[in-house]
């Protein structure tokens, strides 16, 4: 079966994977999110960098406690052995 290199093998490189992915998301989504409901100014994007801390530590949590063994007990329900 062929096998993707491109995705993380093994636990720590799932790890520094998901750190790397939901970084450049929280702090890409976040600012526009906020610039959008608030206003593009300096002001509003100082106050998302303070909170963006906390929210990615969540975010991470709820990947790896929640969406995690989710998607284990799921996708084996519709995925083939030879997919």
């Amino acid at each position: 079966m062929y096998k993707e290199e491109r995705l993380p093998q093994n636990a720590k490189e799932g790890i520094l994977f998901l750190l790397i992915v939901s970084i450049i998301s929280v702090n890409t989504i976040a600012p526009m999110i906020m610039g959008m409901e608030r206003g593009f100014t300096k002001e509003n994007y100082i106050e998302t960098l303070k909170i963006i801390p906390f929210m990615w530590v969540i975010v991470v949590l709820l990947v790896r406690l929640v969406a995690g063994p989710l998607v284990g007990k799921i996708m084996p329900k519709l995925v083939g052995q030879t997919d």
